[in-house]
Formats: C-alpha cells, structure tokens, sequence
C-alpha cells in the first residue's frame, strides 16, 4: 500500500512522540516537514528526526503532503484545521479537537463537505489494555455493566507550571485530560446521555513551581477548572462517576474501574495504550488477563496511521473527529451543568454500542467513527 505523505504542525512537547514512531513505527505514513509559528523551533525539531523545515504557508501549498497533523496547543487548532481542509489535505488533530462544539461541528461539517478525513487524539483507546477491556465486555467477562468509577488526581500548581500552555484556554485538568477518560469509557460502553456536575476553580492566581521554567517563583493567572465532580449516564443506560482534582498531589493517581454483575473490571491510566488488566472475582480473586493485543507501550501517531489505512481502504476511521466532538460535547456539558444546576443532555451521539442493550440512533448527531460495537482493532506495520 502506498505511504501517505505528511506534514506536522507543532514542534512542542508532544512532537517527538509522534515523529518517533511514526518514523521508526508506522510505515503506513511518511513525515516529510515540520511547521511551527516560531521556525527556529521547528528547525530544531526537523534536524532531530531528519525532516525539513517549513512554514505552515509552505506545508499547506505542497501538493505532494496528503495528512496535515496538528499537535499545537488548543487555541490554534480551530484555525489550522480550517486552513488544512481548506487546502484539500486530510487532518489529524492532537486533543482536545477545538475549543467549543461549535467550532468541531463546523469543521466536521466542513470535512464532509471536502470529502477528506478528519481525526483526532486521544487514540489510546485503540491501544491493548483498552482493546482488551473492551474485548472482555463483549466476551460477558464480567457480566451486565451495572455502574463504574472513573477518578484522577494532579496539581494543577505544578502542571501548569512545567506546561505554561495548560493556562491557556482549554487547558484545565477536565479538558486537557477528561478526553482520555471519556473517550475510553465511550469506547467501552457508548456513548454518554446526560451529566450533572459541579466544577471549581479553587485558586485564580497561582505560583510558577518548576525550577525549570523562567518564570519559576512568579505569579500567574489561571481560569481554566481545577475540579470536576460528576454523575454520568449513558445511552445504554449506565450510571457511574467521574472525578477529577487538580488541587492534590502531582502523581497522576488513577482509579478506573466497570462494576460488573460477574466482576469488577479494574483498569489501567486511559493516558497509556497498554497497562495491567483484571478482573476482581466475588471470592477476592484478583484475575490478571493474558493480553496479546498489539500497542502496549507508547504508541502516539497509531490514530494518524489508522486514518491512514482507512482512507486508502475507503472506510471509516476509528478516531474519528466525530467521537472526539462527542466528547468535547460531555466537557462542556458538565460546564453547563454547574452553571446551571441539575442534570444536563449531551445533545451529540455515538453509534458505539454496548452489548447488553442496543444504542438508539435517531435524528441527533451521530459519531461516525464506531459502526461496528465488538471489532478489535489489530494494526498491521
């Protein structure tokens, strides 16, 4: 099969992740530049990985780049999405998609409009531990779903700190890291029918902590949230709770677990593709799965790569720009909630399906990325 010519956009902290593997990993593409609004750091990046350098004037003219992939901070992906399927490439965008479900609607529609594929992070869903997990709700592993608890930690202090574009907008610990953790959950249960949340934002000025910034010492704003406590129900019927607190200790503590009727499924960081998965028996037995799925390390660009394959086999793409509006549309449910009080709708839906009652799928917005409910994905190289 013929390799897809890319271009990246971005040249910040998430880009060697990407360009390795899809370097030395991912032969499906072929990065061939590196844009950046700042040049001197794209150049930097291009002389890493054996690439050239360009501007993203130059990089969007180039007939040759068939994939544009967007790995810049939040506020700019509206526009370079835009300007990408405007310029007939197919896009690839890190999370979150955009700032607003307006905008992703707009450009989904703009996508459909172009007929080229629109994709975006997370794509560690497609990753072995959450293939697996996925694989054994099907398999009546662990029975009829009844509830789950999804529960994260971290210090936004020192977050925001060592990752300055976390106090931009979008950058809150809901929507810089919710994505992972509903993007999982929709992938293992479908999609998400209402939620009824509380957010806060404990400290608006806070101080720069990580010795290896240059403003370390110094004060500065943050208004992005800091707290998410929420009640989620899906469309399948599951009700469960989704915590997140930002003003605690900086280890990412996770805790992911899908009550089952025949056990308790206990799962890895949604943040990482591969991971312990078990399953917690009545009798105390902790079973720990055998799993030979593949993508059990960092494997960031596997999304891009499965685009990829379905564009030259003329489906549809699992990370889809579809799913992620979806998910965008939870966030920013649980926002209106707190704003409002009380339960709100996500007026999105995903055609993902969980296997103990069927998702409805009537005139709302549909996620196109999840025809199929059980299909594994196994990625050839």
């Amino acid at each position: 099969m013929k390799r897809m010519r890319v271009g990246v956009v971005g040249s910040g902290k998430i880009s060697p992740f990407y360009l390795k593997n899809i370097t030395e990993r991912f032969h499906q593409l072929e990065v061939v530049c590196c844009a950046s609004r700042n040049i001197a750091h794209a150049r930097a990046r291009a002389e890493e990985f054996g690439i050239r350098a360009v501007t993203v004037a130059q990089l969007l003219a180039d007939p040759t780049i068939e994939m544009v992939i967007v790995l810049t901070p939040v506020p700019a992906h509206y526009e370079l999405i835009k300007e990408a399927l405007l310029a007939g490439k197919h896009v690839y965008s890190e999370k979150t998609v955009c700032e607003n479900v307006a905008q992703a609607r707009e450009l989904v529609a703009l996508a459909k409009e172009k007929d080229l594929y629109f994709g975006a992070a997370p794509d560690t869903f497609l990753g072995a531990a959450w293939q697996k997990a996925r694989q054994l709700i099907d398999q009546d592993a662990v029975g009829e779903v009844t509830s789950f608890r999804i529960s994260m930690n971290r210090n936004v202090d020192y977050a925001a700190s060592r990752f300055p574009f976390l106090r931009l907008r979008g950058g809150g610990t809901c929507y810089d890291m919710g994505g992972y953790y509903l993007t999982n959950l929709v992938n293992l249960l479908g999609p998400i029918q209402e939620v009824c949340a509380v957010v806060e934002n404990r400290k608006t000025v806070r101080t720069a902590c990580y010795e290896g910034e240059p403003d370390y010492g110094q004060t500065f704003e943050y208004h992005n949230e800091s707290q998410v406590s929420a009640i989620v129900r899906t469309c399948s019927g599951v009700t469960g709770t989704f915590h997140f607190n930002g003003e605690s200790l900086s280890h990412n503590l996770h805790q992911y677990c899908i009550y089952g009727r025949k056990g308790i499924l206990q799962l890895p960081d949604p943040n990482a593709f591969g991971g312990e998965v078990s399953i917690l028996r009545e009798e105390g037995i902790l079973e720990t799965t055998e799993n030979e799925l593949p993508y059990h390390q960092e494997s960031r660009g596997v999304g891009p790569a499965e685009m990829a394959d379905a564009i030259r086999e003329g489906r549809k793409n699992r990370a889809s720009a579809a799913l992620a509006l979806h998910v965008l549309d939870v966030i920013e449910s649980m926002m209106e909630s707190s704003r409002r009080g009380g339960f709100v709708e996500v007026r999105s839906r995903c055609e993902q399906e969980y296997r103990h009652k069927s998702v409805p799928v009537d005139d709302q917005e549909r996620c196109e990325g999840f025809k199929e409910q059980s299909a594994i994905f196994i990625h050839t190289c």
